[in-house]
């Protein structure tokens, strides 16, 4: 296993989002092509992490998987010309590169938003589903498990994950604050350019909630609706939207404000209304907070905040790196020690059965007490006689040398015999 684990993925980096889009994967379709691995790719163990910014694949191979998988996951998702395609995948081939990879994606490193509280979920998600299909073998368990303990020691540790590093982040955070009271806020998303859309998308994470989305063209509403459950208002409607919710987004492109004191004339404000003008020219009359009861939040507010959080992220990155790296030099120690491990096992059988062997034929005539007195100092003789080659079996590991001190090894106690009489 040791140096075989590899990496195919696209990404928002190298990939629009239409493409992005055609190769995403929800958890049936990620269960499913982990079959389809299993079943025509020369892997062992595979991770599938597939996000609304990348769709990648992690795998145990000897060899380099890269066509072969890009191939499969084309006939997964429907796609017939596959060349057409491939430039968009990026390969990892090295063993060392793709686990310096997972571990920068898991973390954030990697992300749109540096620091992205979901991706690390995102990645506990796909683990599950990767055990689910018996695709999670030694390697990947004591990977990932790596992992997620490398994820507490950055929520601990540092400031990587403090605040909401972008503007719709951070006004769905703020959201989720302001309506911590009411049982059932409704949420209004009017206007559904790129933020608006961002801002729809993240409020998927506040629990109980009514959200209605209201656009001058109508397709992208309902295509929010179909992903996520949200009612669509008509554009001619929105007036009467804003009466009705509880907080309003508001990212509509305009050259006046559209959401005025005037709608509130004849409508008592029984209770709170938060408003949030993420529009640029605004949106909403700047005085409006004069009606009792609505609160204004504009984009500077909710910038300043998510510019002090990217600051402290971005400040935080070198010392996320460095406990990355002792988190990597760790599992690299224990990667080289599990490929020693059938050698250690072998040797370890092979001085036991010596040491057996000898007390059958030389104890016949001793009693009882005598023969476990024996039993329990060869037993000890044998512990501290095998201490040290296996010590230096594990150093030799961590140099890269563990090869010729294996094969010294298995020809002194001739251990592949004796592996073969065991399977016998």
């Amino acid at each position: 296993m040791h140096n075989q684990f590899k990496a195919v993925g696209l990404s928002y980096k190298k990939t629009p989002l239409e493409i992005r889009e055609l190769f995403s994967m929800d958890q049936e379709a990620i269960k499913a092509f982990l079959r389809l691995l299993g079943d025509y790719a020369e892997i062992s163990e595979a991770l599938v992490v597939s996000t609304c910014n990348r769709t990648e694949v992690y795998y145990s191979s000897p060899n380099d998987q890269f066509e072969n998988i890009v191939k499969l996951i084309c006939i997964a998702k429907g796609v017939n010309d596959t060349q057409d395609f491939s430039s968009y995948f990026i390969n990892y081939p090295l063993h060392e590169e793709a686990i310096q990879h997972l571990f920068d994606v898991a973390l954030g490193l990697e992300a749109q938003v540096v620091g992205d509280l979901q991706i690390i979920n995102q990645v506990k998600n796909a683990y599950q589903w990767s055990a689910d299909e018996n695709m999670a073998g030694p390697f990947v368990h004591r990977l990932l498990h790596t992992i997620f303990f490398t994820n507490k020691r950055v929520v601990q540790e540092t400031a990587f994950r403090d605040g909401a590093a972008s503007v719709s982040y951070a006004t769905v955070e703020l959201i989720d604050e302001l309506t911590a009271a009411i049982d059932t806020p409704k949420i209004l998303v009017l206007g559904l350019g790129e933020i608006g859309e961002d801002v729809a998308k993240n409020l998927e994470r506040i629990q109980n909630k009514e959200v209605f989305v209201c656009n001058r063209s109508i397709e992208k509403a309902q295509a929010l609706s179909e992903e996520f459950g949200y009612q669509v208002i008509d554009f001619s409607d929105y007036a009467q939207a804003v009466k009705n919710a509880d907080v309003i987004i508001s990212s509509i492109h305009v050259t006046e404000p559209i959401i005025t004191k005037s709608i509130f004339e004849n409508n008592k404000v029984l209770s709170h209304k938060y408003l949030f003008d993420l529009s640029v020219p605004r949106s909403i009359e700047q005085d409006i907070e004069q009606v009792n009861g609505l609160l204004l939040y504009n984009i500077d507010n909710i910038q300043a905040k998510a510019s002090q959080a990217l600051e402290r992220r971005l400040a935080a990155i070198p010392q996320v790196k460095t406990i990355i790296t002792e988190a990597i030099d760790e599992f690299g120690s224990w990667s080289q020690e599990m490929e020693v491990s059938p050698v250690i096992n072998k040797l370890k059988n092979a001085l036991e059965d010596i040491r057996k062997n000898e007390i059958a034929r030389h104890l016949k005539k001793v009693s009882e007490e005598e023969s476990e007195l024996i039993d329990k100092v060869t037993k000890s003789m044998m512990q501290k006689i095998i201490k040290l080659p296996v010590l230096q079996l594990k150093a030799a590991c961590k140099r890269g040398e563990a090869d010729s001190l294996i094969e010294v090894l298995n020809d002194l106690f001739n251990l592949e015999q004796q592996a073969e009489t065991i399977k016998k």
